[in-house]
């Protein structure tokens, strides 16, 4: 990830975690005055008995678009590895899942992050989760150590989903499993549409048309990509914070209205090796 950007992520999320410590929000998009999160993005994707199973700092830190937990049928015995994993809400809750006999690994950039994510781990008293320090396109792991790879709107913030993706698939075991959230896009859209749009979406800047996203995942070696809509975002979501950007929102909403969606995004690495020969496949 070119430093610019890198820096750019690494100091959003920093702010939320610094906004999270001290009691107020950490929304993708602008924070609202009274410090609760409306956002039509991050708002409301756990269950009550989710929530229930983590401190409540988890929950507070968290920035995700979906909740890849619940939908990536995780068994006991099985390793996990969450990318990007903020203040720990999904390793939690996999570290739930996968026991006995399994972990969860987060793996996050922001050392604010991490320390939220390491005091959530104490309260919970999980001894199955490890929370790693590094970056989502060097993932610090052995080849194929992992069984299921989950994330949570964080791939689309990558500078090089090409190199994310390459890494996903090698620390994949055979016959493994990456089962993230992402905010996709449905269709193509003018440049200054999309940046207007963008602005709103803090969480999705670099978000992927659908189509891209598979093809990608295709070069990588993946297999059995299925991309299943959780969330489509209408015009309306996001009317208050554009217009107080300037932008005319009814102007722009025929061109963007349902265009951009939070996904479950679903890929096996073949159990035999590699199914293609694209650039990131047989480097």
């Amino acid at each position: 990830m070119p430093t610019d950007i890198k820096e750019v992520v690494k100091e959003r999320y920093a702010e939320a975690a610094r906004r999270a410590s001290s009691g107020g929000s950490s929304c993708c998009g602008a924070a609202p005055s009274d410090g609760h999160c409306a956002d039509p993005i991050t708002s409301n994707l756990y269950h009550a008995g989710d929530i229930a199973q983590v401190p409540d700092m988890a929950l507070t830190a968290s920035l995700g678009c979906g909740n890849p937990t619940a939908l990536a049928e995780l068994k006991p015995g099985e390793v996990v590895l969450d990318l990007g994993s903020g203040g720990g809400i999904d390793v939690l809750l996999s570290a739930r899942r996968v026991a006995p006999g399994g972990k969860a690994y987060g793996l996050d950039m922001t050392d604010e992050m991490l320390a939220i994510a390491n005091d959530n781990k104490r309260k919970a008293g999980m001894e199955n989760v490890e929370f790693l320090k590094g970056e989502i396109e060097n993932i610090p792991l052995p080849d194929a150590s992992v069984d299921v790879i989950i994330s949570n709107c964080v791939i689309n913030l990558s500078a090089n989903k090409d190199r994310v993706l390459a890494e996903a698939y090698r620390v994949l075991r055979p016959g493994g499993r990456l089962a993230v959230s992402d905010v996709v896009t449905h269709g193509e859209m003018p440049p200054e549409i999309r940046k207007s749009v963008l602005l709103w979406v803090g969480c999705v800047a670099g978000a992927l048309e659908e189509n891209d996203y598979r093809s990608k995942l295709r070069i990588a070696g993946f297999e059995q990509i299925d991309v299943e809509p959780t969330r489509i975002y209408r015009i309306e979501d996001a009317r208050a914070f554009l217009a107080g950007q300037g932008v005319d929102v009814d102007a722009i909403a025929p061109q963007v209205d349902g265009k951009f969606m939070s996904a479950f995004i679903r890929a096996t690495k073949p159990p035999g090796g590699r199914s293609c020969c694209g650039p990131a496949c047989c480097a």
